[in-house]
């Protein structure tokens, strides 16, 4: 069972995507933002030892990150009803297999359904652009139309894509909290043109979201 009873954490991977956030909550006293280090064991790490205070009751993976060509385009707000690592299994001679396929172990981690309802339903009610989808974590960001194919083919659905949020959601798993990922879509999933990343922008998209949270997390 998750308990209702305690405060919120937000875990982000940098510091210009925490002072965003922050802007937004506006000193909220129920709610702590933390840095979590860029990739999925720095972001486990860091989130399970603040969990073991045992004075969260829920756990939020946040910032900037890649959307999908077709699911989740450049200013959208992604919501995750799932958060999967797409990195972690074997290269075989017919192509990756995840743990699952080996029967090693589960790579992904199952959102609260009532969880994302509530939240997307505040979001839309201030009218931000989202989708819900599957989220997924690397541990190499993608760089080439190819592996954002492969990966997209490995969790379908695939909206965005992230650093950290399989990290956070795995350490929540463990201590039986809830999990959330939310991502603000500064770039494509593919080739690196940094000439056409709005990180402004998505920074702006996670203070707005934060406003909004904070009022209902």
């Amino acid at each position: 069972m998750f308990s209702d009873q305690g405060r919120t954490l937000i875990m982000t991977a940098v510091s210009e995507e925490k002072r965003a956030i922050q802007r937004g909550l506006q000193n909220n006293p129920n709610i702590d933002v933390m840095l979590a280090g860029v990739g999925p064991v720095s972001a486990a790490a860091h989130t399970a030892k603040l969990l073991a205070t045992g004075k969260y009751k829920l756990v939020i993976s946040t910032g900037i990150g890649g959307g999908f060509i077709g699911k989740a385009e450049v200013g959208t707000l992604v919501v995750s009803n799932l958060i999967a690592a797409a990195d972690i299994g074997v290269e075989t001679l017919d192509g990756f297999r995840r743990l699952e396929e080996l029967g090693f172990g589960s790579t992904q981690v199952e959102v609260d359904s009532e969880l994302v309802f509530r939240v997307t339903e505040a979001l839309q009610a201030e009218k931000i652009h989202m989708v819900i989808g599957p989220i997924i974590t690397v541990a190499t960001a993608t760089g080439t139309a190819e592996s954002a194919d492969e990966r997209a083919r490995r969790v379908l659905g695939a909206a965005a894509e992230g650093m950290e949020g399989y990290g956070v959601a795995l350490a929540a798993q463990i201590f039986g909290i809830r999990a959330l990922e939310i991502r603000a879509i500064s770039n494509l999933v593919g080739p690196r043109d940094r000439s056409a990343w709005r990180m402004k922008e998505a920074f702006d998209l996670l203070e707005k979201t934060y406003s909004v949270l904070g009022e209902i997390l």
